[in-house]
């Protein structure tokens, strides 16, 4: 049975204007696209939506506004992360404030802190909200690991309900399953990897990809639930180009590029994010219209 953060979580973009402000009815819309393509739950102000060049005060919006589109019907879990634990705890609770239905919280980056410092970091955000928290392991953009030890005994505190993880290792992942309760959520951070993790006990992705194509990734992710493995296998082998060109740069420059593409959004980035090079352009757009996505061909 699907709880309220398993299945496909998007990692939602965040639209600008082109002089630069977020895009308040383009956030709209792009919610209101997720929740009708069967999207389980939205994933506001995290990497993918360029949260470290957000206001306090955007990242907030943001999320009224998709509580506002998603009427309680559709989950929202809130970026709130970063390095000093004083601010994560006061973006929590303004979080809590906004109506977030509950965290995505990355592990500090820039100051690498021990696994007893990570320990005591997520520990203190989650004495200081009732909000479910999902942790975020994303050793390749903050510097530092959660062992799983550490992820195990973060387990135990009854609002630390699971972890979105983006180490890129399978292997990892697996030791995390084996490890912790069997009803902690355990989500990939990589949309290429969503199915075996799935395969082998997983809940679900944090998706990148699914900005683009959600009906395809939420009925892939569905496929798996309910152990239809070739189903899921025919989705996955379909759409695992459109997965992997996203990274062809930093995301997410390419997936926004994409977009931009299929008419869904302005390409307007905050520095340091630029756009991708003309050449990682044309192999974007060129997957694109393989699946017949570029603009004039949108269902």
């Amino acid at each position: 049975m699907r709880t309220k953060f398993t299945g496909l979580g998007t990692a939602l973009v965040t639209p600008f204007t082109k002089s630069g402000e977020m895009d308040e009815k383009a956030v709209r819309r792009l919610g209101r696209r997720q929740i009708d393509n069967g999207t389980h739950f939205l994933v506001p102000v995290g990497t993918t939506g360029e949260s470290p060049t957000l206001e306090p005060a955007e990242r907030v919006r943001m999320v009224e506004i998709l509580v506002d589109e998603a009427k309680g019907k559709t989950p929202i879990l809130a970026g709130a992360g970063g390095y000093d634990t004083r601010e994560v705890i006061q973006l929590a609770k303004e979080m809590q404030k906004a109506g977030a239905d509950g965290l995505l919280s990355v592990t500090p980056y820039y100051n690498k802190p021990t696994q007893e410092g990570i320990y005591q970091h997520f520990k203190a955000i989650a004495e200081a909200t009732p909000l479910p928290i999902i942790l975020y392991n994303i050793a390749g953009r903050t510097g530092v690991n959660i062992d799983t030890p550490t992820v195990a005994r973060l387990a135990q505190i009854p609002n630390i309900i699971g972890v979105k993880e983006a180490s890129g290792s399978l292997s990892q992942m697996c030791d995390v399953l084996r490890t912790v309760p069997s009803d902690f959520i355990v989500l990939s951070g990589d949309d290429a990897l969503t199915l075996p993790l799935m395969a082998v006990g997983g809940r679900g992705v944090i998706s990148v990809v699914s900005n683009q194509i959600p009906k395809e990734m939420s009925q892939m992710v569905e496929a798996a639930e309910r152990n239809d493995f070739a189903a899921a296998r025919a989705i996955h082998n379909r759409i695992v180009g459109l997965m992997q060109i996203n990274f062809i740069e930093s995301n997410p420059g390419p997936v926004k590029s994409g977009m931009a593409a299929m008419g869904l959004l302005e390409e307007v980035y905050r520095l340091p994010m630029v756009p991708p090079k003309p050449e990682s352009k044309a192999k974007i757009e060129a997957v694109l219209k393989e699946l017949g996505l570029l603009k004039g061909a949108l269902v």
